[in-house]
């Protein structure tokens, strides 16, 4: 019997393609980051978006990666996440 090799062939079989879809959206999202406009609605915006992006990707990783691989995409989403949702709640209030 034939063990799964990796937890791409995860339960609903769709890993593979998610796998894809979160790492070219996390992608464009640091690609954003780096043309976001001068005002500050723009740059609130944007780190809104990257932040939704973060935690989606942080959702697939979760569920279709594991050992390390899945260790250090998660930290990295994470992290990314938590730094600009700090910038969200200190400068962008109603924004």
């Amino acid at each position: 019997m034939l063990a799964a090799t990796g937890p791409a062939s995860a339960v609903d079989g769709t890993c593979a393609r998610d796998l894809l879809v979160a790492q070219s959206s996390q992608r464009v999202a640091i690609e954003r980051l780096e043309t976001l406009g001068d005002s500050e609605a723009d740059r609130c915006r944007g780190w809104r978006q990257h932040v939704d992006t973060m935690r989606r990707a942080a959702t697939v990783y979760g569920r279709c990666l594991s050992g390390s691989e899945r260790s250090e995409r998660l930290a990295q989403v994470q992290g990314s996440e938590k730094e600009f949702s700090e910038l969200l709640r200190t400068r962008c209030k109603g924004r």
